[in-house]
């Protein structure tokens, strides 16, 4: 690797970990400068699927204190994001590079639709949080399925996993929206753990690039959570919006 794209590559991983650290959303920024160093698209998907683990890592320990009352739902639901996961993955290894190149500039722009409405969600479950009392048998069949379904977009194409999975489990639990957002730190870092197994021993994933992404990553991770109290949220939202569309322009023209 040369070293302007070590550069780009590192500033990627910082980029990518403080914006999950912040707000959730990194791969829409790590994603797009993957890209730029001459990745094909499926390739630069599978490497930055790895090399971010150390973000959702860092995540999902930053929620460790909402989490003990959880357990049961974790042992409950974790097998389903492990197998909608390696589900995912092994379906983007079995699809032809061509047909994922015209599939992943609509999910992009999906996912950044998601990002965009993601404070209207967050307002949302917090007045659901406050004026409803469902029943936690609601929990199982809808659960199952929907975090089902999740794992498998998060293994196929992981930008804006955390989104719908806040989506999914503020509709099926009954909790407090920390404890929700716990949740989803765990299952999201699940779904990319095994995903992640499946591409290292898929021979397609960029090793330099994972090796310069992950520890910057981790850095970013630390720093967006730090940042994220004083950082206006609409200016780093619109940033990385800004990143998934020069992606969708980049695919669409090359």
């Amino acid at each position: 690797m040369e070293l302007g794209d070590a550069l780009l590559v590192a500033g990627a991983g910082l980029g990518a970990g403080f914006v999950n650290g912040a707000a959730g959303g990194g791969s829409l920024v790590s994603y797009p400068l993957l890209l730029t160093t001459g990745l094909g698209a499926l390739t630069a998907n599978v490497t930055n699927t790895v090399g971010l683990l150390t973000g959702y890592a860092g995540g999902a320990l930053g929620f460790r204190d909402h989490l003990r009352s959880q357990r049961a739902r974790l042992r409950e639901l974790a097998p389903v994001a492990l197998v909608g996961g390696g589900a995912g993955a092994v379906l983007l290894l079995s699809t032809p590079e061509s047909t994922f190149d015209a599939i992943v500039p609509v999910l992009i722009l999906g996912a950044c639709a998601l990002f965009g409405v993601q404070p209207a969600l967050r307002r949302r479950l917090v007045a659901r949080r406050s004026s409803t009392h469902d029943s936690a048998a609601r929990l199982r069949v809808p659960a199952v399925l929907f975090v089902f379904a999740a794992g498998v977009y998060g293994g196929y194409f992981g930008a804006g996993i955390g989104v719908i999975l806040l989506a999914i489990l503020g509709v099926v639990l009954d909790d407090p929206l920390p404890s929700v957002n716990g949740v989803r730190g765990v299952l999201s870092l699940l779904v990319n753990v095994v995903a992640a197994l499946v591409f290292v021993f898929s021979g397609d994933v960029d090793w330099p690039s994972v090796a310069v992404l992950a520890p910057a990553a981790l850095v970013g991770g630390y720093a967006g959570a730090r940042a994220s109290l004083r950082l206006p949220d609409t200016v780093l939202r619109v940033v990385v919006i800004g990143f998934g569309l020069a992606a969708v322009v980049r695919l669409l023209t090359t």
